[in-house]
């Protein structure tokens, strides 16, 4: 795979759904006073790999190698786990306060 800037293709990052489990939040969780910002249907545009303004650090984190792989014109996770294989459904790591990202690559 290429990851020469020239040949890197840009990746729309929208937020599909966000979960809060106040179960565990209470059970499990020490107060924290500032969660996570994201909301259902913010969209978030990838160019140069750069984790844009106003995305989850932690989210970055996870979301970061599939954006790698779709920005570089990879793709086809797990052997055509997704109905377009240049997209992915990726969850960030937080099991109290989950978001569901959908990452497609912008062709063009």
């Amino acid at each position: 795979m290429s990851k020469c800037g020239g040949n890197m293709k840009q990746v729309k990052i929208t937020v599909m759904k966000t979960a809060c489990y106040k179960d565990l939040i209470e059970k499990y969780e020490n107060p924290i006073p500032h969660a996570c910002d994201m909301r259902e249907g913010q969209v978030f545009i990838v160019s140069g790999g750069e984790r844009p303004v106003g995305f989850c650090d932690s989210a970055w984190e996870t979301v970061l190698p599939f954006v790698t792989e779709l920005a570089a014109g990879g793709g086809n996770f797990y052997d055509g786990w997704m109905k377009n294989s240049r997209s992915a459904m990726i969850s960030c790591n937080d099991g109290f306060r989950p978001v569901s990202f959908l990452l497609e690559t912008i062709e063009g």
